[in-house]
Parts: C-alpha cells; structure tokens; sequence
C-alpha cells in the first residue's frame, strides 16, 4: 500500500514541470508591452570616452515578433550635459555560429536627453544592439545584449551529447582494431 503512494508521488514529480511566472510586481507579463512602466528587460551602464552612457531595453520580457523599445542615454563626464547628436541602431545574431550580418534598425536623435529605438525580432534567441555615433570628430561604437524569448538549452545538449557519442564510437573502433591485431599472426 505504501508503495504504491510512492509511486503515484514519483509519477506526479516527473511529469510535474517547472512553475512558469506570469506576473511581475502583480501584473500579468501578457499585459506588458513596449510602453509599459515595468523595469527593463537589461539596464547597462558603463563609461565610454568623455560620455556616460545608460542602456535599457524594454518591456521586461521581449518575445518574438513582439516591439520593443531601447533606450540610451548619453550625457558628458565633464559637466554633465546630454549628448544631442544622432544614434545609429543595428542588431546582429549572437553566439558562436552566428551570422556576422548587421541589420539596421534606425537613427534617433535626442527626445528630451533620450534616444528611443523600436525594435521587433522574428526569432526567439540571443542579439546584440550596436549603437554607433559620433561626437567630437571621432567615433563611437556601443554593443549590449539582448535576449528574445526563452534561450534554449537544447543545442548545448545537443552538441554533449555529440561529443559523447564521437568519444563512444572512437573507443569501440580502437578496441575492435587492437582485438583483430591481437588475432591475426603473421
């Protein structure tokens, strides 16, 4: 009899899958968009030459097809002022395989201290924004992250499993090779 609650118990713990959130600061995420007032999906900051720069990618949650926006603020170190130029916005594919191919998004100048760029991707997976400016005769070239839907652990698994299996079969074939030469005498 007990065993068979704890089979139930190990059935139901298998197919039991990982809880999915769905809300953020008790919001539903289906209701957040590129406008919304929820924090970002990334926030960067960082020093580049004479500026300072704040990156934000919105919403929260980018998902495929879906628009986006992104934010950069770039003020000067010395006193502060915002930098009133125009951006330039690309993405590009990240990862190890991917393409080098940038595509361009748009160029923004300042809206109140701010550049805003929309954006919306196709596919789920990891990006990279390239935002190139210049100020002062010489140019500048930012990169950020960007995450698009779920990454997927698949491919990492994959290419374990793949090199697991190259080291199988090269250790059965050195063994069958070292078996026959033991056999056969001259």
């Amino acid at each position: 009899m007990c065993f068979r609650y704890l089979g139930v118990l190990i059935v139901a713990i298998f197919f039991m899958g990982a809880a999915q959130a769905h809300h953020v600061l008790g919001r539903p995420a289906y209701s957040l968009g590129e406008d919304s007032n929820t924090p970002p999906g990334s926030e960067v900051e960082l020093q580049v030459g004479e500026f300072a720069i704040s990156y934000m990618a919105f919403p929260a949650f980018p998902q495929p097809r879906e628009r986006g926006r992104i934010n950069v603020y770039a003020s000067y170190l010395k006193d502060g002022r915002p930098f009133d130029g125009e951006m330039s916005f690309k993405v590009r594919e990240a990862g190890w395989f991917a393409s080098a191919e940038e595509h361009v998004l748009g160029s923004q100048g300042p809206d109140d201290g701010v550049h805003r760029q929309g954006y919306s991707l196709e596919a789920a997976g990891k990006y990279t924004i390239l935002v190139d400016f210049e100020a002062g005769g010489e140019p500048y070239r930012l990169e950020f992250p960007l995450q698009v839907g779920q990454s997927s652990r698949l491919p990492a698994i994959g290419m374990g499993m793949a090199v697991f299996a190259v080291l199988a079969i090269s250790a059965t074939v050195l063994r069958r090779r070292r078996r026959a030469r033991g056999l056969v005498k001259p």
